[in-house]
């Protein structure tokens, strides 16, 4: 398979995507009835709905959870079938290791994923509660620290052909040159960021030698973790992919002040009671930051023909953006060769 940050054909959008086939394609699939109340969430990759089923009453129970299910509808062209299938198996396996992740709901047919006849992917899963954290106190983070090492255990153990790696080459080389191609950057500021992203890409293939990757969550910030009470639930895991470990602990932080580097210490010292955490990756955080900057306008740039992006970055492709983004490079290369913060 193409190794590819943004799958094997050009992204398309959801055009053909009606209220109509939301519904049906739920009924169809789970053998129920729809009330018709539907919800949509904020999500700009894939379509995401919330939808309430009937009740064996036939019934509408806007508060009970076993009557709403969330349909995700995947964008199509982003990913192919075996890749999207190799994330269901990934969420199978670790909700059978007890690890709390949000999977899939089996279809009547016993399958987790169907097709629309315009392409259109989708699966359903259960709607479960809880809010993205806003602050965690230290035994949380602990918590969510020796999840974290339960999560690689499994993800270690999992070969996932058709999943991409986060190397240099893809997650920063093939980005940048999408970016050069599509001609988005401005030409008076080609030869900066070309000189800049080569110097980075220098740096990167010295510290990625050698580095172990194994199967990640891959996008493991606050917002894709649910807290109830006491409990945590780990969503979203179409961008999994193979990868160094650091890279599920660094999005977690909040930046790189002291308190960030308090809670880096807390994660890796709950994390090395489940699993050995490799230290020597910590060395990858700001490249890694890096990579994701350049990887982040690659994204738009890729669907910046889809109106819910040019409503969300009005300011993108302009001048000024560009500016922005080359004096926010030329910084975080800089704390790529400033001493550690992670130690």
């Amino acid at each position: 398979m193409s190794q590819s940050a943004w799958g094997s054909r050009e992204t398309q959008f959801f055009y053909s995507l009606t209220p109509e086939k939301v519904l049906d394609a739920v009924e169809q699939s789970l053998g129920v009835r729809c009330t018709g109340r539907t919800m949509a969430h904020a999500s700009m990759e894939n379509r995401v709905y919330e939808i309430e089923l009937e009740n064996e009453e036939g019934k509408s129970n806007p508060r009970d959870l076993k009557n709403q299910v969330i349909a995700k509808f995947y964008r199509p062209g982003r990913w192919t079938k075996e890749q999207i299938l190799e994330e269901h198996e990934y969420l199978r396996r670790l909700d059978l290791s007890e690890i709390p992740v949000v999977a899939p709901k089996a279809f009547v047919d016993g399958k987790t994923l169907h097709q629309l006849s315009d392409g259109i992917y989708y699966s359903i899963f259960p709607k479960v509660a809880g809010r993205s954290p806003q602050e965690l106190t230290i035994p949380e983070i602990e918590q969510i620290g020796r999840l974290l090492a339960r999560m690689h255990n499994v993800g270690a153990l999992i070969k996932a052909k058709h999943r991409i790696t986060l190397t240099p080459d893809i997650y920063l080389k093939e980005n940048f040159a999408f970016l050069i191609r599509e001609k988005l950057i401005p030409q008076h500021l080609e030869k900066q960021f070309i000189a800049l992203v080569d110097k980075v890409l220098l740096e990167a293939g010295k510290r990625f030698k050698g580095v172990e990757n194994i199967l990640i969550h891959g996008d493991c910030h606050m917002g894709n973790l649910l807290q109830f009470g006491e409990s945590f639930s780990w969503v979203d895991f179409d961008d999994s992919l193979s990868g160094p470990s650091v890279q599920d602990l660094w999005l977690m932080l909040p930046g790189r002040d002291l308190y960030a580097q308090r809670m880096m210490d807390h994660l890796i010292d709950a994390y090395e009671t489940m699993r050995p955490f490799p230290r020597e990756q910590l060395g990858l955080i700001e490249i890694l930051r890096f990579f994701r900057m350049v990887h982040f306008a690659a994204w738009i740039g890729n669907r910046k023909g889809d109106p819910a992006f040019v409503r969300a970055f009005p300011n993108y492709g302009t001048d000024g953006y560009w500016q922005e983004l080359l004096s926010d490079l030329v910084d975080q290369e800089e704390y790529i060769h400033k001493p550690a913060l992670w130690t």
